[in-house]
């Protein structure tokens, strides 16, 4: 069973990227998927999460306007769009599943490696 984050990179202030979260090893029709984020020393926090298909997104007031978390059906991922990036956001984002509606990140079964979003100002 694996969780596979993707699409991090260097980006510009003001930017956007898309990440992927892509599954394998199981179905996750029945979960709740969610993105965090963690930089050094912090905890990880808590940043969307939606149905595994896409269902009911759900996504934190830091970060609203900004981030949208959808299911993109042809490539089988949950996918985290983010515009007007700020250096604020640098951090490794991770994807997970879990089987209730969480923002907690003990409630998470699964977790992938994570992929690094660097902002440069």
């Amino acid at each position: 069973v694996q969780l596979q984050a993707s699409g991090g990179g260097l980006v510009q202030a003001g930017g956007s990227l898309k990440l992927s979260c892509a599954a394998s090893g199981r179905t996750f029709s029945n979960y709740i998927i969610a993105w965090f984020r963690q930089v050094p020393g912090k905890e990880r926090e808590f940043v969307a999460l939606c149905e595994w298909s896409g269902g009911s997104p759900y996504v934190a007031d830091s970060v609203e306007g900004r981030f949208t978390i959808s299911r993109d059906s042809a490539q089988n991922t949950v996918n985290l769009q983010i515009n007007s990036l700020m250096p604020g956001d640098t951090a490794v984002y991770y994807c997970a599943a879990a089987r209730g509606r969480t923002m907690t990140p003990s409630g998470y079964v699964y977790w992938g490696r994570g992929t690094q979003v660097t902002v440069s100002s």
